[in-house]
């Protein structure tokens, strides 16, 4: 289940070994400048790339590579923006039974 329309990433649950993506926000948009809503960090994204296995179709693996939109581009984020994507994700996801962590390519990897 790939849900959208919150603009800024939420959390994501898996059950029975398929993913629920709640919230996945925004890949570009035009908010920028607008206010009001910084405490969610609408300018901060993901790019989700599960992996699942031939034949069930079950989840095996899920990275998420971490986006920071800029003047309607997508640059890499600094690392204290990918603690707090992992911060995050990780109070989102504790309710959901999900969290992640931070691999060698500065991305997350969803566990459950």
């Amino acid at each position: 289940v790939h849900g959208h329309s919150s603009h800024h990433p939420k959390g994501i649950e898996v059950y029975k070994e398929k993913p629920i993506i709640y919230g996945c926000g925004d890949l570009l948009n035009d908010y920028e400048g607008i206010s009001g809503y910084e405490e969610y960090r609408d300018d901060l994204s993901l790019m989700y790339f599960p992996s699942f296995s031939i034949g069930s179709c079950t989840l095996v693996g899920f990275e998420l590579v971490p986006t920071l939109i800029r003047n309607f581009r997508l640059n890499r984020p600094p690392v204290h923006d990918l603690h707090w994507l992992e911060n995050m994700l990780n109070r989102e996801g504790e309710k959901l039974g999900t969290g992640v962590k931070i691999n060698d390519r500065n991305s997350l990897e969803l566990s459950w």
